[in-house]
């Protein structure tokens, strides 16, 4: 069991600014905020449910974005050697969005029409590689909405709009917004963040860690989130430093190697699982 003084704790009232700093930030440890987000314009209008993937496509349909390639899918690890990023349309993914919601036998009341984009400036090989692959496959992860330190890379600004900076965050400068998108099976490998993350979910379910998420299009599923202190860290062996990633554990999330890492054993005493619903937002302090 985590120590005491290391739980996450539940608030079920939005923090001020203060409050957040003295009661939250201070203590390096993860907090959940209820209902954090339902304000936001996002949280109606991206909705599957009520037609948010045809609210996405008029946006931000013609962008391009930069699509993960993972043949471990439905777990997507942080190793190049595990994955490749292709440019694709996001219309595109959309259309897998949709694919999945008509498969899944669910009527979510969405309506999605194919159109062809010209794919000038992708690599044409991998999209059609893409095309071709179960949509499972496919992960939109971290693609920027903003970000100060490389605004070149940003392919959704349009809409940032559609997000409101939490009231307990006002005294903070965001360095960056990331939306992660993927279907409900979807699994990242366990890595920590150089900095403070605020994990928010607009809608579905979510099992990766980030500053902004949407992510899925199954409705009224929670959120399964687990978290490690840093303290934890030699039982989820990091990845070498030299390596592109050196933040992420090199224990197996499917059918871990106990004779590969035999302390792998004992992360489990140190861990907390929460669940987070539709709105509901996660403070994740820099190296959990």
């Amino acid at each position: 069991m985590a120590e005491e003084s290391l739980r996450i704790r539940r608030f079920e009232e939005i923090p001020s600014s203060v409050e957040f700093a003295s009661r939250i930030e201070s203590k390096n440890v993860p907090a959940v905020f209820n209902g954090c987000v339902k304000n936001w314009k996002a949280f109606s209008l991206w909705n599957p449910s009520n037609g948010g993937l045809d609210y996405l496509l008029e946006r931000v349909g013609s962008s391009i974005v930069e699509a993960m390639l993972s043949r471990s899918a439905p777990v997507f690890y942080g190793d190049i050697r595990s994955h490749e990023r292709v440019p694709l349309p996001f219309s595109t993914f959309i259309g897998y969005c949709n694919e999945h919601i008509q498969k899944s036998g669910r009527d979510l009341g969405v309506s999605f029409e194919s159109e062809e984009h010209d794919l000038a400036g992708c690599d044409t090989k991998k999209v059609r590689l893409l095309l071709g692959d179960a949509p499972q496959q496919i992960y939109l992860a971290q693609v920027p909405i903003m970000s100060l330190e490389n605004e070149e890379r940003v392919q959704l600004e349009t809409l940032r709009e559609d997000i409101q900076t939490p009231a307990f965050l006002d005294a903070k400068e965001l360095a960056a917004i990331n939306l992660w998108m993927n279907n409900a099976q979807a699994r990242s490998s366990t890595h920590y963040d150089p900095h403070h993350n605020l994990l928010c979910v607009v809608s579905g379910c979510k099992q990766d860690i980030s500053i902004l998420t949407l992510s899925s299009w199954d409705k009224l599923l929670p959120t399964s989130v687990v978290l490690w202190p840093p303290s934890a860290s030699p039982f989820l062996y990091p990845m070498p430093l030299y390596g592109e990633a050196s933040n992420h554990s090199a224990v197996a999330l499917e059918n871990p190697d106990l004779s590969i890492h035999p302390r792998a054993e004992q992360s489990v005493e140190y861990s907390q699982k929460v669940m987070l619903y539709e709105g509901d937002a996660l403070f994740i302090p820099e190296g959990w």
